[in-house]
């Protein structure tokens, strides 16, 4: 059984990918399960691919800037060409490989290898985390044969598909933590509530930077854990040397990022949690049952930061404050108000729980494996031939999807034509 699973560049989109595998792993164990990462290059660590034996093939891939200015029209320029190459390379990836499935997480990543699988007549599984569609996902949706969406609202939002509801998939990892064990593993001094600032799985510079702009003042009233991001943790620890006196040193634990065994113990630790509003960020939370304060980020493509945060706030398990109409101190005053009003944190947390959709990686793996059963146990095949003209040269197959020849068997036809010198 060979799957393909792909995403855009960003922990955001990667993450949850490998949720996904890792309950394929599960229930597939005793069969023969072959994974593969195709997509651009990625900021996760390589340990946890090989943890989970997938295979990572590096393409190009381009974005699309949804703005307009000289400097932009260059770079999608150059993106699209970018992309075009890697519709290239997944098409020769997947072709030699021969996946029976192909998921996709969305993100600019993802979209060279979802079109080269419909080229090749190869299913495709997309999962949209946000609360709007994505671009890729968007275009991505027409080649789908089946659609997850984390936010019950998109299940109208793709009329003729096949759409599951299933929440975001979270890593199970991280709900195992214990506070008691995740006290000693911070050195958290018990003396005051526990405050956990997380800007998503590359930090969030203006929230480091607002925190700074007041951190003794947070320092005297929480404890705080602060992953700033990788790129920005030597600014902010050097700021922070310098704004903290000694005596409040001991209630402020920087990270730049994360490992899976401190997300799981900060998680476990901390009594409300404040946060952008990526939707995996969201779904960790909810899965978690924490308090939150979500910023949203102003910049996301199409707002959808805004989007995810005022869904899940609707019904009480964070409050939203948009980065432009706040300040430290409204943002400490706040903190203040909710801990001086325990039935209200603890109305939060229940909401959260009621949101959260733990199970969603487990649900899309046995979709994907139901699928794959389904299907005849040839995939698919190809005839076809090479031929050389004057110039250039021709590649022409006939591939077969879904069953050697059974009624149910769907046939496409490819030409390819390479320019030669």
């Amino acid at each position: 059984m060979k799957i393909v699973i792909t995403g855009g560049g960003t922990g955001g989109h990667i993450l949850p990918l490998l949720a996904v595998a890792k309950e394929l792993r599960e229930i597939t164990q005793g069969e023969k399960l072959d994974l593969s990462y195709v997509g651009p290059k990625i900021e996760i660590e390589n340990i946890a691919f090989s943890q989970l034996d997938i295979k990572k093939k590096i393409i190009l891939a381009g974005k699309l800037r949804r703005y307009a200015n000289f400097k932009s029209i260059l770079e999608n320029t150059w993106d699209m060409i970018k992309m075009l190459i890697g519709i290239i390379q997944a098409f020769f990836i997947l072709l030699f490989s021969r996946p029976r499935l192909v998921f996709s997480k969305g993100g600019y990543g993802s979209f060279p290898v979802i079109v080269a699988a419909k080229l090749l007549g190869i299913p495709v599984f997309l999962h949209e985390s946000d609360a709007i569609q994505g671009l890729a996902n968007k275009v991505g949706s027409f080649f789908a044969d089946r659609i997850f969406v984390a936010f019950s609202n998109l299940v109208e939002m793709f009329p003729g598909k096949k759409v599951y509801w299933v929440g975001n998939p979270v890593r199970e990892e991280l709900l195992n933590g214990n506070k008691e064990d995740a006290q000693v593993y911070f050195s958290i001094t018990k003396t005051k509530p526990v405050v956990f600032i997380v800007g998503g799985s590359q930090g969030a510079q203006r929230i480091n930077e607002m925190f700074l702009n007041a951190l003794p003042e947070f320092a005297a009233e929480y404890e705080l854990i602060h992953q700033c991001g990788k790129d920005n943790f030597q600014a902010t620890k050097s700021a922070a040397e310098v704004m903290l006196p000694d005596h409040l040193k001991s209630f402020y634990h920087l990270y730049g990022f994360l490992s899976e065994e401190q997300m799981k113990n900060a998680l476990a630790v901390c009594d409300i949690i404040i946060s952008r509003a990526g939707a995996g960020s969201i779904f960790e939370i909810a899965a978690s049952g924490k308090p939150s304060i979500l910023i949203p980020l102003p910049e996301s493509a199409q707002n959808h930061q805004f989007q995810n945060a005022y869904l899940y706030a609707k019904d009480g398990a964070a409050i939203v404050l948009e980065e432009g109409n706040f300040s430290p101190h409204m943002l400490l005053q706040e903190l203040e108000k909710l801990f001086s009003n325990p039935d209200l944190l603890a109305k939060m947390s229940l909401e959260a729980k009621k949101f959260a959709r733990p199970n969603a990686a487990r649900e899309m793996a046995e979709y994907i494996k139901e699928f794959i059963v389904a299907q005849n146990k040839n995939p698919y095949f190809f005839s076809g031939f090479f031929g050389f003209g004057s110039g250039s040269m021709v590649l022409k197959m006939e591939i077969w999807s879904g069953g050697g020849g059974t009624s149910q068997a769907r046939h496409s036809n490819v030409i390819v034509v390479f320019v030669l010198g």
